[in-house]
């Protein structure tokens, strides 16, 4: 898994790998040769006394020390570049990826995982390719360069290096098999103490206010106190490499001077053979330890690669076509292609209104903003029961249509189902006459303006924030649809009015200053449909009048979904829906539900009852 995704990466880069397994070999030549010209000066230059010899000998170790020290510095230049680019490229494949996703596909995952595995993840795999560039082709060289060096200067002696060898892999193999289960179950912990921390960071006032804080820190504790002993027992092993190698390598070097000792004594080796053998003896060593090293940190590398194709072999389902006729309008990259615009649509400026050529259905136009669910339902996989079932309706441009029901009866679901942030499990929704399967999310989405549930604004500014949803719109646009959300007071008073700071989130802005910049943002938007998810249940009533009262001529030719939980904000509709327990059970509009729907009639009397109370 680890490597076959990095090669996939590096497919771009052969020619800057090849370099820097051609630098490595260079360097390494280098150093393999180093001895061998250390052992001619002193057996043919200081034994023999001859000074040109040593200056001539000399010469060549200072010419290769200087090209050995060129192509470290160049293998490791380019090993860090490559590796750095290759971390690049991860994160844009995994944002990329991410965003391309359902909310569900999200929420499997969880968002805590999502952001370990974009950087966490990542660095382990940067930092294990940076490993592998500067020491993973150098090693092998090294080792085989050695052991063929140092029999060429004593056959006998190489017998340690035959003893060693194994063994030092013996131990290479136990500490790697320990790590890998130890690295997976680490990165795990590492993605629940991510969570708790961000729970606790955005619940902080939740839990001064439960005066939970000594729950919440001894919950923290628990956590930390499990990925430090996981930490621990890993560092542990890495550590007791070292002492572990360093005896082997120092009985081996006593082992070496001792053997090499009685052949000198008995005129069978040279001094300056018993150097060399000594420091290829360290270099094969060397090579031992630099590959042990890699793939020490493979495991955790590893672990981090599964995790991250994990993410990465996911199929948004918004890419997935999941009915017979699907892909009968795509192009010819996959992506559908959009419908030709109406004749004489000529739709221009920041303000929405118009609305784009539909499809034909039946031999007749179905105008573009028209959205039609046919028997729709939706269930999570492995759902015992479905959260929305058999949902049809037909919503038109220039009327409204809104939704109500009891908390849990699916009206969110429904609204996600139109920007196919789910997909319908069952059954057809349809825009402007097409499946919306049919249509290129991106396509899809742009003929459509949102305002969530959740008011959300960006770090930024209140300009950036309202230009999401139209990036070339003026000052003078942004303006407008402010006062259309009666905003405009309150951004005029904040310093540096457009262009006033907003932290992540919009902290600092209350529950009503958000919402109505959201939904500024979506009437800037020039768009044949608008969602609106609860989008004003933070405003009071006189301010909730004056947004609808003001929206009117800018969402006059467009087709409006509604979800509210007022009846006020709904009673006025071109027709309201009923949802219960994910089903449609009355559909008409406020008086007309008041004499055919008893919940309905209900959630009226209740509502106006207490509106009417002092």
């Amino acid at each position: 898994m680890l490597f076959g995704l990095m090669i996939r990466l590096l497919g771009e880069h052969r020619a800057a790998v090849w370099t820097i397994v051609v630098l490595q070999v260079v360097q390494t030549a280098g150093n393999l040769l180093l001895p061998t010209l250390n052992a001619s000066i002193i057996d043919d230059g200081i034994l023999a006394r001859q000074p040109d010899v040593i200056v001539r000998l000399g010469g060549w170790m200072m010419a290769l020390t200087a090209v050995q020290a060129g192509a470290a510095l160049g293998a490791g230049y380019l090993g860090a570049v490559v590796a750095m680019r290759l971390g690049h490229r991860l994160r844009r494949e995994l944002f990329d990826r991410v965003q391309a996703m359902s909310s569900q596909e999200v929420g499997s995952f969880g968002t805590p995982s999502l952001v370990t595995r974009a950087t966490n993840d990542v660095q382990q795999i940067q930092t294990f390719a940076v490993l592998v560039f500067t020491m993973l082709a150098a090693a092998p060289v090294m080792g085989i360069g050695g052991v063929i060096l140092a029999i060429q200067q004593d056959a006998t002696l190489s017998g340690v290096v035959i003893a060693i060898v194994p063994l030092l892999v013996l131990i290479m193999y136990v500490i790697v098999r320990r790590l890998i289960p130890l690295y997976r179950q680490g990165q795990a912990l590492i993605d629940g103490i991510t969570r708790i921390l961000r729970e606790q960071i955005i619940g902080a006032n939740v839990i001064r206010a439960f005066v939970r804080q000594k729950h919440e820190a001894s919950r923290f504790a628990e956590a930390n106190r499990k990925l430090t002993g996981n930490n621990l027992q890993s560092a542990l092993l890495v550590a007791g490499m070292l002492p572990v190698i360093m005896i082997v390598v120092n009985l081996s070097s006593v082992a070496v001077v001792w053997f090499g000792g009685h052949l000198i004594q008995s005129g069978r080796m040279q001094v300056g053979a018993l150097t060399a053998f000594i420091a290829y003896i360290l270099q094969i060593l060397l090579a031992i330890m630099m590959a042990m090293y890699v793939f020490m940190t493979a495991p955790r590398a590893a672990v981090c690669a599964e995790r991250i194709q994990e993410v990465l072999d996911v199929v948004p389902a918004p890419a997935v076509r999941t009915h017979a006729g699907a892909g009968r309008h795509a192009s010819a990259d996959g992506a559908a292609a959009p419908p030709s615009p109406a004749k004489g649509d000529t739709r221009t400026g920041s303000r929405p209104g118009g609305h784009a050529a539909g499809g034909t259905v039946n031999g007749g136009t179905v105008p573009g903003g028209t959205v039609e669910f046919r028997r729709v339902s939706f269930a999570y996989p492995g759902a015992e029961s479905p959260v929305l079932a058999d949902i049809s309706f037909t919503a038109r441009p220039g009327t409204t249509t809104a939704i109500i029901g009891a908390t849990g009866s699916g009206k969110t679901t429904l609204l996600n189902l139109l920007p196919r942030f789910l997909d319908a499990t069952a059954g057809e929704v349809r825009f402007g006459g097409r499946d919306v399967r049919d249509l290129s999310a991106d396509h899809l989405r742009a003929r459509m303006a949102v305002v969530p549930q959740h008011s959300y604004l960006f770090s930024g500014t209140v300009a950036g924030n309202l230009r999401m949803a139209s990036p070339d719109a003026t000052d003078d646009d942004l303006w407008q649809v402010l006062r259309m959300a009666q905003a405009d007071d309150f951004v005029s008073s904040l310093p540096g009015g457009l262009y006033a700071a907003v932290v992540q989130g919009g902290a600092g802005l209350s529950g009503g200053q958000r919402q109505r910049l959201c939904i500024a943002r979506a009437a800037l938007r020039k768009a044949d449909l608008f969602l609106f998810d609860d989008s004003f249940s933070a405003l009071d009533y006189a301010t909730e009048a004056a947004v609808r009262q003001a929206l009117v001529p800018a969402l006059e030719a467009a087709t409006v979904i509604i979800i509210a939980e007022r009846i006020p904000t709904i009673m006025h509709a071109s027709q309201i829906l009923v949802l219960n327990d994910g089903r449609l059970v009355a559909q008409g509009t406020h008086s007309e539900l008041l004499g055919t729907s008893p919940a309905y009639r209900e959630i009226a009397e209740l509502q106006l009852a207490l509106d009417e109370q002092p």
